[in-house]
């Protein structure tokens, strides 16, 4: 049952991330057309002249202002639509049209209960004696205040009719009204009394919410901490949508009359008080649940980054680095810290708990301060600059943060590298030989300028990989992403093979009953739609010949039909190539240098020809020629790898000479490849010779390191 209420509430927040996702925009547009519409705003910085009253950026500017304004007036609908979509399991266009379909027929009848029941006059206005801000006007009908709670109401309803009857067959006289064509009808029959119900249901649902609200406003400073904790500590569980959307949303989060306008949620308060012309100070109390995220999103995982990186031993503080970089700067830039807090969170937990409680600090320390800096999505550098710095200090006390930001970067700085030293806690760069230094390779990011539209389930290698770890099309029965993760739902998650899922770049991987939560940060979205893609025409189950990918690459390995023969004597291999010759421990992938293709060596070559290293046959040559496999004349199998990513290539670049079945000798020539144009549109040129089918018993050991000629022993196979 654990596991059950786990895996619905994954669903219902994976939800409200489509909706969630239109809030940057609306603020950007609310956020500078409000600003520089304010005649304060334009009084301070001597504007007048160009954005006064009758000039063309005035207008646009108000307009921008009207256009940001409506989507946050209107959320209940597009939170409706969106988690409607967001919860459907196919056809989700259908289920978005009968969510707002619903959505209207709900607010309707309430309108109409209303009426009858004397609470709403027939010129529309509200009766005299009605509690005031429990009755407003609802996309232009007048209805019960249910605010995103409706919407919510409506998409959860819509998507379970939908999920249950989009397949319905009806008897051939209605046969027309059947399959997706009823799922608008049920939704509006079902709705009609939902709207009717709601009259009697939610005033005391109501009150709930109002007492929720009181109970976390009237603890004041503590009530604040508290929430920080909370909202932070889900963070591992993917669940803190879930709770911290009511406190911005919805009366729980307060409520306050703005412009003569009773507004709820923390989050809709600031907005509405940004486009108020009349506000001298934003509230804090509305700001309360983001405020504090300033300080420590841009301050103090940076600082927890720095004592990473620090603490990393040194041969592995130089990728340490890259991985730590990129992670700290996605955090303050954007607010994401998936990837810091992720780097910690399995391998060091008392790290992930002093985060926990310093974050929650925060929170508290901003309300105390008196900070109101509003945010969109998250607390980085791009809304402090729009909703803190713009507005002015006399607004929102911005400058506080900068003080207290100091002292976090320092004090996450010493805390974590006093911890990771005293426990030896194994972050990044200080894992065991035998692990990978593990965050986002490089060659995640080289591997965005050879991105291209992967359509074919046969080519999209990493979706193939996905669809495999999580037990291939079959096992999995729904798939959709929020912000930073994939989020996923399976029949048997035993199925699930989280190595394999980090091997495709996730930072971390999150099994709970039926729900799986993979973390590859902001490029999520991308990876969900290529995977939904790939499971369109995906088998239901996975072929025996493993298609293996990098983190964010997309190279094939395939394992070989036959096992290798048992080797009772040193086997010398030989190099392929001319260049440098390096052991696959530091190959520029961390699918590869894990070994979790295969053990093996890699070559940065000085020219493009290939030639086999020794007799055998080939046993294919990949598609789009970048990889071939061979086998030698006594059964060792090796794939020769030429650089990373280049199956994007799409064989340009590469000439092969031999083909499946072939049977060549040491030294005949089997590719030639444009070294130049490798180097410029690959994520390396790296060429890998990677031995696929050794036993448990069996390794490699290199005996050369360094310059090397084609032909040249370079390592020896062992049993």
């Amino acid at each position: 049952m654990k596991d059950e209420i786990f895996s619905v509430l994954q669903r219902v927040g994976r939800s409200f991330m489509l909706p969630v996702a239109i809030l940057p925009i609306a603020g950007l547009l609310l956020g500078i057309g409000s600003s520089f519409t304010n005649a304060n705003t334009i009084k301070m910085y001597g504007l007048e002249g160009i954005l006064g009253n009758g000039t063309v950026l005035h207008a646009l500017l108000t307009i921008m202002s009207s256009a940001g304004n409506i989507i946050f007036g209107n959320l209940p609908i597009i939170f409706a639509v969106g988690v409607a979509i967001g919860m459907a399991k196919a056809e989700k266009e259908v289920a978005a049209l009968s969510a707002m379909i619903a959505f209207f027929v709900m607010h309707v009848s309430c309108n109409a209960v209303l009426q009858l029941t004397g609470k709403v006059l027939p010129d529309g206005t509200v009766a005299p004696g009605v509690l005031e801000g429990t009755i407003a006007n609802t996309t232009g009908i007048t209805s019960l205040q249910m605010g995103v709670f409706g919407g919510i109401i409506v998409g959860i309803g819509v998507a379970w009719l939908h999920n249950r009857y989009h397949k319905i067959v009806l008897p051939d006289a209605l046969s027309f009204f059947g399959g997706a064509r009823f799922i608008p009808i049920i939704s509006t029959i079902v709705y009609l009394f939902v709207g009717i119900l709601m009259y009697f249901i939610w005033p005391i649902a109501q009150n709930a919410i109002f007492s929720l609200g009181g109970l976390v406003t009237g603890t004041g400073y503590i009530g604040t901490l508290i929430f920080g904790i909370v909202k932070r500590a889900l963070i591992p569980f993917g669940l803190h949508h879930v709770f911290y959307l009511p406190f911005w949303q919805t009366g729980v989060g307060g409520s306050m009359m703005v412009d003569g306008n009773l507004i709820q949620g923390g989050q809709n308060i600031f907005f509405a008080q940004l486009a108020s012309p009349d506000v001298t100070h934003f509230s804090a109390d509305a700001t309360r649940y983001f405020s504090g995220e300033f300080i420590f999103m841009i301050f103090g995982l940076p600082g927890a980054a720095l004592a990473m990186y620090r603490c990393a031993r040194p041969e592995k503080k130089r990728i340490a680095k890259g991985l730590l970089l990129s992670a700290a700067l996605t955090c303050m830039l954007t607010g994401i810290t998936e990837p810091i807090e992720f780097s910690f969170l399995f391998v060091a937990p008392m790290l992930f708990y002093v985060q926990v409680v310093l974050a929650g600090a925060a929170y508290m320390i901003a309300h105390m301060l008196n900070i109101a800096v509003g945010l969109t999505f998250s607390g980085g550098l791009l809304d402090l600059f729009i909703f803190g710095i713009l507005q002015g200090n006399d607004k929102t006390s911005w400058m506080y943060i900068i003080p207290v930001g100091i002292v976090y970067f320092f004090l996450y700085y010493f805390i974590f590298t006093f911890l990771i030293k005293k426990f030896n806690l194994k972050t990044p760069g200080r894992e065991d030989d035998d692990q990978e230094t593990k965050l986002y390779m490089k060659a995640d990011v080289n591997s965005r300028k050879n991105k291209g539209s992967i359509n074919a389930a046969d080519t999209d290698e990493m979706s193939s990989l996905i669809a495999r770890a999580l037990g291939s099309r079959g096992n999995i029965t729904s798939v959709d992403c929020c912000a930073t993760r994939l989020r996923c739902s399976v029949k048997d998650s035993s199925l699930v093979d989280e190595k394999m899922l980090k091997a495709t770049g996730a930072v971390g991987v999150i099994v709970k009953g039926t729900g799986v939560q993979v973390v590859y940060g902001p490029k999520v979205t991308v990876i969900k739609t290529n995977l939904d893609t790939y499971l369109q025409t995906a088998p239901e189950t996975e072929p025996e010949l493993d298609v293996m990918t990098s983190a964010g690459s997309a190279a094939k390995v395939f394992e070989m039909e036959t096992k290798t023969a048992v080797i009772r004597q040193k086997h010398a291999l030989y190099s392929p190539f001319n260049g440098t010759v390096h052991p696959i421990t530091e190959a520029p992938d961390t699918a590869f240098s894990s070994k979790m293709m295969g053990d093996g060596y890699f070559v940065y070559p000085s020219d493009g020809t290939v030639v086999a290293p020794d007799d055998g046959e080939v046993v294919f040559v990949f598609d789009t020629k970048h990889a071939i496999g061979m086998k030698t004349s006594d059964g060792v199998e090796y794939l020769l790898h030429i650089g990373i990513d280049t199956v994007n290539l799409k064989g340009q670049g590469f000439e092969v000479f031999v083909e499946k079945g072939q049977q060549v000798k040491k030294g005949d020539k089997l590719m030639q490849f444009d070294a130049a144009f490798i180097r410029e549109k690959a994520a390396s040129d790296a060429c890998l010779v990677i031995f696929t089918g050794l036993q448990e018993n069996e390794e490699i050991h290199m005996e050369k390191i360094g310059e090397i000629e084609a032909l040249a022993e370079v390592a020896y196979l062992e049993k």
